[in-house]
């Protein structure tokens, strides 16, 4: 292979060596065991599909060479040798074969064993994603200490508002002075109904059944083309292949059709000209990684609609609670859908661009 120079040197040692390492296969990232002075002694399957070439020709070869620069890996080598750091990031262009240099984030880790550093490769658009699933994670949990703390300081005043609303009410003869209090009253009622839907999603007992995820679309599908009977296509492409999975279906109905609904109001200028589509795309995601864990077979649902994408002012705020891009929306929706399925240990993510925004929900399967 170009770029891979090998030495004379016995692999004995090295296919002695790869019982442990074996469970570097399983990870999706880029990790060579290397020695410090360059020399490759184990690479994972990931790596050899990334470089192009087999396992076989990249042990035994110099690492450094599969870069552009490779001096920086020589010197973060041998900085590592001499205990110099115990662990060194940089960005680098790694050059596989016959292809494109592919931008890479690079970290440099010592082993136990001395003379030997773990070098793993994130690329960079794989760590960009990593980065923004954390960011997710860490903004729903915060969202829902926020969401908590906040809902129990409006209602405990407000039952005292509303309370003493209608003992003033009881005591008026004046009919335009009773319309003020019942204005009260309303109002702290919606609120009360506000701050309801705040706690749903953490009084709720989480009720465990078998779900059949294409029951689960099926069910906001018809709910969905009852509110919007013309106008609206809604799409199925499903992978019927995907096995059922334990989880609460009807929070699960709940998320999806949050989502759903709020794409189909989005599409109202679509619907009117009897062009709005929403698609429904079930898949099975193998070795993914998402919330900081790897699975061996994760769900992936699609929501997906044709409409005008979301505004660029929220795109990174979209799932904080009481943001919403629509007048008179509540802005609850995405954040009790983010809710629902981080409760199956899943994560919904968006991608959005004028005419094509999708919402993929991801849920580990069995």
């Amino acid at each position: 292979m170009a770029g891979l120079k090998k030495p004379n040197l016995s692999l004995t040692a090295a296919s002695l060596a790869f019982p442990r390492f074996q469970a570097f296969d399983l990870l999706a990232t880029l990790v060579a065991v290397v020695r410090t002075d360059g020399v490759v002694v184990f690479a994972n399957a990931a790596l050899e599909d990334a470089l192009g070439t087999s396992r076989r020709t990249i042990e035994g070869s110099q690492l450094p060479d599969c870069f552009t620069e490779p001096m920086i890996l020589h010197n973060a080598l041998e900085g590592a040798g001499s205990n110099e750091f115990a662990a060194l990031r940089y960005d680098a262009w790694l050059k596989p074969l016959n292809r494109e240099p592919m931008p890479v984030h690079v970290v440099v880790a010592q082993t136990d064993t001395p003379g030997e550093a773990i070098v793993e490769l994130l690329p960079l658009e794989q760590q960009a994603k990593q980065d923004r699933e954390e960011r997710l994670i860490d903004q729903a949990q915060a969202n829902k200490e926020l969401i908590r703390n906040l809902a129990h300081e409006i209602k405990n005043p407000l039952g005292g508002i509303r309370g003493a609303a209608q003992l003033l009410q009881m005591e008026l003869e004046s009919k335009e002075l009773i319309e003020y209090t019942q204005v009260i009253i309303h109002e702290a009622d919606r609120l009360q109904s506000l701050v309801d839907r705040l706690l749903a999603p953490h009084r709720r007992p989480h009720v465990v059944g078998d779900v059949n995820i294409h029951e689960v679309c099926e069910r906001v599908r018809s709910l969905i083309l009852a509110e919007f009977p013309k106008g609206l296509g809604v799409v199925r492409d499903y992978d019927t292949s995907i096995p059922e999975f334990r989880g609460d279906r009807e929070q699960l109905i709940q998320a999806v059709l949050n989502i759903a609904h709020n794409a189909a109001q989005a599409l109202s200028a679509r619907i009117a000209a009897g062009e709005g589509q929403i698609i429904f795309r079930t898949r099975v995601g193998r070795q993914v990684t998402f919330g900081k864990q790897r699975y061996r077979l994760a769900l992936e649902l699609h929501v997906i609609d044709n409409g005008p994408g979301v505004p660029d002012s929220i795109k990174d705020r979209i799932f904080y609670p009481l943001v919403s891009g629509r007048d008179g929306g509540s802005g609850l929706g995405l954040t009790l859908a983010q809710t629902f399925v981080q409760q199956h240990h899943g994560l919904i993510e968006c991608e959005s661009v004028p005419g094509h925004t999708d919402f993929k929900l991801l849920i580990p399967l069995p």
